[in-house]
C-alpha cells in the first residue's frame, strides 16, 4: 500500500502507485498520475491530467498541473507530464498545456526546480535542468538539457534555450540562446560561452577550442548571422559547433541573442 497520511485529500480516479508517499494534507486530483518512489512532501496540489515519474520529490506548498495562466484557455483537455528523479522544492508552480501550444508541458529527467519558480503552459524542459529560485519560464518555451536559470530570471515565451546554455541570475531572456552559450546582464546579452559548464562535463581540450573559434566566426564574420552560421556549418568540423549551427538555423519565433 501507498504511504498516504490521514489528512490527506486523493480524489476518486487518483492513480498512485504502492511504492509512492503522500505528506500531511496533500491534495491530489482525480485525473493524476503518482509513480513508484514519489514523495510529496506536505500541503502538496496536484490536480488535472498530471503524471509523476518515478523517484520525484516535491516540496511543501508546490502547486503542479493546475490550468495556464491564458486568458485563451478554454478548459480543454491538456496534460503536464514530469519524468524521473526530479526535485521540485517550495512553492513551484507548473501548469498544464494549452489546445494551441499543442495541450502539453514536459518536464524530462533529473532536474532541480528551487523554491518559488514558474513553469508555464506547454514549455519544454530537458534532462539535467537546474531552475533558481524565483524563475519565471514562460509559455511554449523550450529548455534543452544541462541548461541553467539564475534566480529571479524570467524567459519570454517562445523563447528556446540550446543544450548546456547558462543565464545570469536577474536576467530577462526574450530572444533565443545558442548551446552552451552564456547569457547574463539585465536585458539579456550574449556574453560568451558557457565554459566552466563544458569543462565540468568533460569536453576536450580540442572541442572547447573549436567552439572558441566558430563564437568568433558568428560574432565578426561577414553578413548576417545566419550567413555566418550556414558558412560555420560548411567549415566546422566540430559536433559540438555543428550543434550551435542546426540550433541557429532551426525554425524559430524568436530572434537570436547574438554575440557581442
Amino acid at each position: 500500500m501507498s504511504s498516504i497520511h490521514p489528512s490527506a485529500v486523493i480524489e476518486e480516479g487518483a492513480r498512485i502507485d504502492p511504492g509512492a508517499t503522500v505528506g500531511p494534507f496533500c491534495v491530489i486530483g482525480p485525473d493524476v498520475t503518482v509513480g513508484p518512489g514519489v514523495v510529496l512532501k506536505s500541503h502538496v496540489v496536484v490536480t488535472g491530467q498530471t503524471e509523476i515519474g518515478e523517484d520525484t520529490e516535491i516540496f511543501p506548498f508546490s502547486v503542479i498541473g493546475e490550468i495556464p495562466q491564458d486568458l485563451k484557455f478554454k478548459g480543454e483537455s491538456t496534460r503536464l507530464v514530469i519524468g524521473k528523479r526530479n526535485r521540485i522544492r517550495e512553492h513551484v508552480t507548473m501548469n498544464t498545456g494549452t489546445e494551441g501550444g499543442g495541450g502539453l508541458t514536459r518536464i524530462g529527467d533529473d532536474c532541480l526546480f528551487m523554491a518559488g519558480c514558474h513553469i508555464a503552459h506547454d514549455a519544454m524542459i530537458g534532462n539535467n535542468c537546474i531552475i533558481v529560485n524565483s524563475v519565471a519560464i514562460a509559455g511554449h518555451c523550450v529548455l534543452e538539457d544541462d541548461v541553467i536559470v539564475g534566480g529571479l530570471s524570467g524567459v519570454h515565451q517562445f523563447v528556446r534555450i540550446g543544450r548546456g546554455a547558462i543565464i545570469g541570475a536577474v536576467t530577462m531572456v526574450t530572444n533565443d540562446v545558442i548551446p552552451y552559450g552564456l547569457v547574463q546582464a539585465p536585458r539579456g546579452e550574449l556574453h560568451g560561452l558557457n565554459l566552466v559548464g563544458l569543462k565540468r562535463r568533460g569536453v576536450s581540450r580540442g572541442d572547447i577550442t573549436a567552439l572558441r573559434a566558430g563564437f568568433q566566426m558568428l560574432a565578426q564574420g561577414e553578413g548576417t548571422f545566419h550567413n555566418r552560421a550556414a558558412r560555420l556549418r560548411d567549415e566546422t568540423t566540430s559536433d559540438y559547433v555543428r550543434e550551435i549551427v542546426d540550433f541557429v538555423l532551426a525554425d524559430s519565433d524568436r530572434h537570436f541573442l547574438t554575440p557581442r
